[in-house]
């Protein structure tokens, strides 16, 4: 959070609001991590798509100055999500194929409505808010099978409304290996090829051949980690110009897995285009 700030030039006390949610209780984690900060926070939460969801309305209040700068954060952790909605890793459970890795990691982004300020960063051009999803999937172990339908919703209804064309790249997250292949399948019968142009953030941020990972990671700070440090870092040197950040979430809770409820999931956009100058 203060690297961020710092990279941005922006003192602490001069951000206006925070948006921000991790994987815990009641955002717990966010809620401690900014207990001695002197703004108003937002507690968010969209499972892994807390990042986009984050970005996207920290977007429209400084699009239309209610503030003028606005920080969008989002964490997760694995022993703590293992322990929340699987079991403690103590226990040993053998994991599923179909299962994701939850990832320790954080992504920060500052905001703001000053782009004179800060003309070569990435903008936030467009945005689809996600519908809840329920398709009858009840595995906790194939998070990617139960998102994969909101995902595919989003990006539908996106493409169909979007005024800028197709995007050069489109990231999910995450829905990792399982969960991306189904994507493709429902893009395809719905006649939208994407499999050129499509990645996720679950199969980016782990080694497949050297991590066994299984299906790949998750998590709040699993896109939100990628968008930061391998996305944000391509827009800014013009090796990627126009991007689609798709943030999934499976938005269950320890409860309803043990009463046996269905998953319902979520989708959140964000279009970020590149204000490379360069060759």
């Amino acid at each position: 959070f203060d690297l961020a700030l710092k990279k941005a030039g922006i003192t602490e006390n001069g951000v206006d609001a925070i948006f921000g949610g991790d994987l815990q209780n009641q955002c717990t984690a966010a809620a401690y991590a900014f207990s001695g900060v002197d703004s108003p926070f937002f507690g968010l939460y969209g499972a892994c798509s807390t990042s986009a969801e984050a970005i996207m309305l920290s977007s429209v209040f400084t699009t239309y100055k209610v503030f003028s700068s606005c920080v969008a954060i989002t964490s997760s952790h694995n022993c703590s999500a293992e322990m929340q909605y699987r079991t403690p890793l103590e226990y040993g459970a053998q994991r599923t194929p179909t299962a994701q890795w939850t990832v320790t990691g954080a992504g920060a982004f500052v905001i703001t409505s000053d782009h004179r300020a800060h003309e070569d960063c990435p903008i936030v051009c467009e945005a689809m808010p996600g519908r809840v999803i329920e398709m009858g999937i009840r595995d906790t172990s194939n998070m990617g099978a139960a998102m994969a339908p909101a995902a595919a919703d989003t990006l539908l209804r996106y493409l169909s409304e979007t005024r800028l064309g197709a995007p050069e790249r489109i990231f999910t997250g995450d829905l990792g290996y399982e969960g991306s292949a189904l994507l493709l399948e429902l893009m395809s019968a719905s006649g939208c090829n994407i499999e050129k142009v499509h990645n996720d953030c679950g199969m980016l941020i782990y080694s497949r051949e050297r991590q066994d990972t299984h299906s790949g990671g998750s998590g709040c700070g699993c896109s939100a980690a990628v968008l930061a440090g391998y996305i944000l870092p391509r827009l800014l040197s013009g090796k990627m110009k126009d991007i689609v950040i798709l943030a999934t979430g499976a938005m269950m809770s320890p409860s309803s897995i043990k009463q046996g409820e269905a998953i319902p999931a979520i989708a959140h956009l964000v279009r970020i285009r590149s204000s490379y100058k360069g060759e």
